[in-house]
Order: structure tokens, then C-alpha cells, then sequence
């Protein structure tokens, strides 16, 4: 039996790490604070509830996983104490499949241990890391267990081969013909297990059980002031009226919901939340063109109002999230990109609102 070490070990607390997850996901705290959270008890060796993420496309879901990749790979000490992957949950249904529901994660968690520690190093080392590894599946909504009424196989067996991962204490492996071949038995029970996905429907199915469905008239109109006007509106906010059955409807069985401790939903962002984002994060499409020009001796700019109108515009586009910033600002910017001459001052290069607008249409 291969299990990881149970001593714990001294890590970083919740609020280093979620410091440093903060600089590259903007407006999803209560996703960050959860994910510090699960990340100090790994790092310290301690049993760790596992997570569920549920947001649009564009909210932050792949980027929190990726900053949580390069915020451990830019520690060595971090670095040598964690082993990271990422799979697409229809992934593990192909490998369901074929009977081999834990090879796709346990192979690839072993080949990320190779690549970390050496090729020199023992096998029964390489798989004590892998034990304890982090595990993000991407797309879990995927694998719903029915697809428009009709049992979606596949999805059934992705989800019973997550479980198997999830609660098993002897998993058996096939080691590849590198360790040695034959067969380990893995204590799975220390990984991490991080799913995400989009979920899309879910927000419209639950909106109308509360508005036209069984709940009917339990989401109650509220009084805002808009353009200076009074009036009646009803505001909906999923995270305040998702239940599990609307879950178990939509196609994750109730023992695979039950393993994990968390479940997070992300805000859908808004118009400020966009405009830090364009501004603040490294991968933004601001940062990314402005990284192009600055190879070229040119600094852009973008005023304020420029910003502020990229933003709105990517905000109307609300199933895109973050996304949308990048579509927009690239109609924006791919002339200058091509030929920046026309704009460029004593080697500056001023994106203003009528620039923005000439693009975009007033708005």
C-alpha cells in the first residue's frame, strides 16, 4: 500500500496564500478564501475537504486553478511538496471506459512527481507524492449523469471513477513500463480533488422553479431607484437559492455531490470587476498588447474612459465573463497593432474614448 506521509508539515497560512492567488483572479473572494483554505491544510499534510466550483464561462474558474499552479511552482519549498495536474472530466469517462477509471489521474500525478523530483528518484517516493497531489477537473459539469431526458453513460461512469478516487484508500495502478510495471495499490484517500464547471442551464432551471415553478412567488420583487426612477424588480442571485436537488436534477449523483465540503459559486462580474481585470492581470489583453508594443519602443495607453468603455461593453456579453475583455479590446486594438504610426506621439501611443468608440459605436 502506497499512502502519504499523515505528519504535518508547516505551510503557509490561508491569508499568504490568498494574498497571493488575489494578484492574478480579481472579484471571486469567497473563491479564493476557500481555495487558501483547502491549499494551507494540503500543504501541511492534513486531510482536506474537496471543492466544488460553479460559474459562468469567463469567471475565473481555469484562471484561480492556473494561479494557484504558479503561485506553488514559484516556491521551492512549496514546489517540492506538491504535485499539481489538471484533466478534463470527460477525460476519466474515456478511461471509465476501458476499466481503468484511476489511471488517466494517478499516471499523469505520477509523471508530474518524475518531472519534479528527477527520474533518479524511487518509485515508491514518486507515488507518496502522487498520493498527496492536487487534482483539477475541469468541465465536471460535463459528466452529468442525463443529457435531454436520456442516460448519458459516459457521464455516469466519470462520475463513479472520481469517486473511486475520492473515497478509495486502495486504488489499484498499473504502473507504467518506466516504474517497473505491475501493480500499486494507491491510497487516494489525501488528494485534492478541485472540479469546476459552467453548469449552463442551471441558472435559468432554478430561476424558474422560484418564479413559475413548485416555489412560485417565493423571489419577491424589491424596490430600486433606477435612472432616477422608482420601480419594482426582482433581483436573483443564484448562490441564494441553489439546492442540492436542483444539483442531483441536473445530473450529479447525490453520493458524488456528498464528497464535497464545499461548494462555490462565482459571481457573475461586473462592470468594475472587468475594468481591474483589464488592467490589473497579467494575462489581460491590455497587458498582453501592451508587452507587444513595449517590444517595439512604443507606450500604449488607454484613458480611462477608454477603459471604462471596453468594459461595458464586454459586460453585455455576461455568459463570456472575463472572456468577452479580450474579443472586445482586440477590435479595438489589432489596427494599431498592425500599424501603430497613426496614433503615435514621442513614442507613446494614446488609446482615447473616440478611438474606442470609432470601433465599438457609441454606447
Amino acid at each position: 500500500m502506497i499512502s502519504s506521509p499523515s505528519r504535518p508539515l508547516v505551510g503557509p497560512d490561508p491569508a499568504t496564500i490568498a494574498e497571493a492567488l488575489s494578484k492574478r483572479i480579481l472579484g471571486q473572494d469567497e473563491a479564493i478564501r476557500e481555495m487558501a483554505v483547502a491549499l494551507s491544510k494540503q500543504l501541511a499534510g492534513l486531510r482536506v475537504g474537496n471543492i466544488l466550483m460553479i460559474g459562468s464561462s469567463g469567471t475565473g474558474k481555469t484562471t484561480l486553478m492556473r494561479a494557484v499552479e504558479t503561485y506553488l511552482a514559484s516556491d521551492p519549498v512549496l514546489k517540492a511538496r506538491s504535485t499539481v495536474i489538471r484533466i478534463h472530466a470527460n477525460v476519466l469517462g474515456e478511461e471509465a471506459e476501458r476499466g481503468r477509471p484511476g489511471e488517466a489521474v494517478l499516471g499523469r500525478l505520477l509523471e508530474r512527481a518524475r518531472e519534479q523530483l528527477g527520474p533518479s528518484v524511487p518509485v515508491d517516493i514518486l507515488l507518496r507524492r502522487a498520493a498527496s497531489g492536487i487534482v483539477f477537473v475541469d468541465e465536471v459539469d460535463k459528466i452529468r449523469s442525463h443529457v435531454g431526458g436520456q442516460p448519458n453513460v459516459s457521464g455516469i461512469r466519470a462520475q463513479e471513477a472520481l469517486l473511486t478516487l475520492i473515497e478509495n484508500e486502495a486504488v489499484p495502478f498499473v504502473l507504467p513500463e518506466w516504474a517497473g510495471g505491475g501493480v500499486a495499490t494507491v491510497d487516494s484517500s489525501e488528494l485534492l480533488f478541485v472540479c469546476a464547471g459552467a453548469f449552463e442551464g442551471l441558472y435559468d432551471t432554478v430561476f424558474d422553479r422560484v418564479t413559475i415553478g413548485k416555489d412560485r412567488g417565493a423571489l419577491r420583487p424589491v424596490t430600486v431607484v433606477e435612472g432616477g426612477k422608482v420601480q419594482e424588480k426582482l433581483v436573483f442571485h443564484l448562490r441564494d437559492w441553489l439546492r442540492n436537488e436542483d444539483l442531483f436534477d441536473y445530473g450529479m449523483s447525490p453520493q458524488f455531490l456528498s464528497r464535497f465540503d464545499a461548494v462555490v459559486l462565482l459571481h457573475d462580474l461586473g462592470e468594475d470587476d472587468l475594468v481591474r481585470i483589464f488592467l490589473e492581470t497579467p494575462e489581460s489583453a491590455f497587458n498582453q498588447s501592451r508587452s507587444y508594443f513595449e517590444s517595439r519602443g512604443i507606450h500604449l495607453a488607454v484613458s480611462p474612459a477608454a477603459v471604462r468603455r471596453v468594459a461595458r461593453e464586454a459586460g453585455r456579453q455576461p455568459r463570456l465573463g472575463a472572456r468577452a475583455l479580450k474579443e472586445v479590446f482586440r477590435r479595438v486594438i489589432r489596427d494599431y497593432e498592425f500599424d501603430p504610426s497613426k496614433l503615435v506621439r514621442d513614442g507613446a501611443l494614446l488609446i482615447d474614448l473616440p478611438e474606442v468608440e470609432a470601433v465599438l459605436g457609441k454606447g
